[in-house]
């Protein structure tokens, strides 16, 4: 459980942001192509340069080592990147008999998958089972609070059903606060929750 906080964020093409995610709120980005929302994602999980201050709860990034933030605030690209040969070289080694085991299984068969996909060569993978299998991966990290960078885009209905029913029993089981950039009006309006644009490079409330 844990809010999120961005204090005078900027980064080159964004104005400076304040903005304040409850834990377990849900809130939307969106904006044309180029207009930085990417790039906001990034310099929330401390990729890119940047100005200002983010919060996890009482805690500034600025004083946790980058990869402990990059843990607890997790960013889920529009492309993620795979670096092993299979599905399970990327996940945490767990067993059968373990707990995590069974809530691996069950966000898997949430998107479509039968366990034996972690054996899966990562090359045989389509664009879309990478981007589900992608968000798996993170949530194994068990982030306080999620940046979702187009994380629907390239999945058909069902898929990008599957995808929206986990990211929100995750954030109803973790309170998690989720910042989730979209370009889908049906999916901000059909999901809900505040939602804010990018305009001439300031952050504004989608009217």
């Amino acid at each position: 459980m844990a809010s999120l906080r961005l204090d005078g964020l900027s980064h080159r093409t964004l104005a400076p942001v304040d903005l304040a995610l409850a834990a377990g709120e849900r809130v939307f980005v969106s904006g044309p192509s180029g207009s930085g929302k990417s790039l906001l994602l990034r310099a929330i999980a401390d990729l890119d340069p940047h100005q200002g201050e983010v919060w996890l709860d009482n805690e500034p990034r600025s004083r946790m080592a980058p990869p402990v933030w990059r843990r607890r605030v997790g960013l889920l690209p529009a492309e993620s990147f795979w670096w092993a040969e299979t599905v399970g070289a990327h996940l945490p080694a767990i067993q059968a008999s373990d707990p995590d085991f069974e809530r691996l299984s069950g966000r898997l068969a949430g998107l479509g998958f039968e366990p034996d996909v972690l054996d899966w060569s990562v090359t045989r993978l389509s664009t879309g089972e990478r981007q589900r299998l992608a968000l798996v991966r993170l949530l194994a990290q068990g982030p306080a609070a999620l940046l979702l960078d187009e994380a629907t885009a390239n999945l058909d209905p069902a898929n990008r059903d599957r995808v929206e029913t986990l990211v929100e029993t995750y954030r109803g089981e973790q309170k998690a606060s989720v910042l989730w950039v979209s370009h889908d009006p049906e999916q901000r309006a059909r999901l809900g929750g505040r939602a804010f644009v990018i305009r001439d490079g300031r952050l504004e409330p989608e009217t």
